[in-house]
């Protein structure tokens, strides 16, 4: 029997929001008028899960469902008003990373001074020092105080040492809006190695591929209630079919009667190296791999389509298109993956998100298609611009060289 690492039962947090005093809007009745009473907020009610040795729950919901007051109870932050919490181990936190740093005293000294108070050894953290100012990127200047950081050296500090001072428990709670596009890409190396190494871990993030690539369970929180609990691939459609409002087509998929009478669906897709190892991170310049998985129902052929975009923009990069082909979509009702194998992978340095669609022969349009929850990191060499196209940069002399010929 698997061992539980972290288990909540019926938990709720309640809040207080003060309300104005009567007797006016300002002056002085506004500051001695009588108080009316404090309203009562429930940031989580009735909240119950285990997370067994090793697994990895995901959290995802809207903003101000509810999410980082869990991991905040969770990590001993605030206490309950209701139930119980009960962890096995150490914990480590990367909520509101470097929230704890004392701006006088240098980066060094923060670091020892957190791994104190996670419980560690000075030895210890001694010899994790090197890796975790290589991680951040601040060794040139971790003997400066950080109160003379910037925000983002701030941040990218704490979250090294959050990831590298090893504990049982790991919660993380939007990590992924910490540096750049290339910094995110070391975080979730690091994420997923700590992961293999058998982390139990929380992680809270609006990333829904990080979420249902890393995750063995997923949670959906709405108001303050878990609204869903199952697999990440089942959580993160309830949650997008929620998000898209009533009446609008789900995100994930399409409606009941297109589904219904699509010959493909879309199960999965997922980003691998050369190798076949799954990754949330890719290099530039390097081979990458996406794999879509499909349900096949009848003997017909389809198109389906890969898609890249910029993450924050939203705009069509390429598109790479593949077949199911005719010996394929005649076998039994199944499954059939298809690779897209991309030897070299040409985008920049920076943040993508991947997408899908599925053409039946004769369609005129797709029939399922699956957008929003595959994002990709790429790190590595690069210029500006989207795509890494080696180039260089220098003043034309076209001109004045056909003025000398004429």
């Amino acid at each position: 029997m698997t061992a539980i690492d972290v288990r909540c039962e019926h938990v709720s947090k309640r809040y207080y929001v003060r309300r104005p005093r009567r007797g006016g809007s300002g002056g002085l009745a506004g500051l001695f008028g009588s108080r009316a009473p404090d309203q009562e907020f429930w940031a989580l009610r009735d909240v119950a899960f285990e997370a067994g040795r090793g697994a990895t729950v995901g959290i995802v919901g809207r903003n101000g469902a509810g999410k980082s007051t869990l991991l905040k109870l969770l990590g001993g932050i605030t206490a309950p008003t209701q139930g119980v919490i009960t962890l096995a181990g150490t914990i480590s936190a990367m909520i509101e990373v470097g929230s704890g740093f004392h701006p006088e005293l240098t980066g060094r000294e923060n670091v020892f001074l957190s791994g104190a108070i996670l419980g560690m050894r000075r030895r210890e953290i001694a010899a994790r020092l090197d890796s975790i100012a290589d991680f951040s990127g601040v060794a040139a200047f971790l003997d400066t105080p950080v109160k003379q950081y910037s925000s983002g050296m701030y941040v990218r500090l704490g979250f090294a040492i959050a990831a590298h001072l090893e504990a049982d428990i790991l919660l993380v709670d939007e990590v992924l809006a910490v540096g750049d596009a290339e910094f995110q890409a070391r975080c979730m190396r690091r994420i997923q190695e700590l992961k293999r190494r058998g982390t139990t871990m929380i992680l809270v993030s609006h990333d829904l591929g990080a979420v249902e690539q890393l995750s063995d369970h997923a949670i959906l929180i709405d108001g303050g209630r878990v609204a869903a609990m199952g697999t990440p691939q089942d959580v993160i459609s309830k949650y997008q079919r929620m998000v898209s409002g009533p009446g609008a087509l789900p995100v994930t998929e399409a409606d009941d009667e297109i589904s219904a009478d699509s010959p493909v669906r879309i199960l999965r897709l997922s980003l691998h190296d050369a190798a076949g190892a799954p990754v949330l991170t890719a290099t530039a310049g390097e081979p990458l791999v996406a794999r879509v998985a499909l349900a096949v129902d009848r003997g017909r052929p389809a198109t389906v389509r890969l898609s890249l975009y910029d993450f924050e923009r939203g705009t069509l990069l390429t598109e790479l298109a593949g077949q199911i082909d005719p010996a394929m979509a005649a076998a039994p009702a199944g499954e059939v993956t298809l690779e897209f194998v991309m030897p070299e992978l040409l985008l920049a340095p920076g943040t993508y998100t991947l997408g899908v669609t599925a053409t039946p022969a004769g369609a005129p349009r797709p029939t399922a298609w699956r957008f929003g929850r595959t994002t990709l990191y790429v790190q590595g060499p690069g210029g500006t611009g989207v795509f890494a196209q080696p180039f260089e940069c220098r003043v034309s002399d076209a001109e004045r060289v056909g003025a000398e010929t004429s």
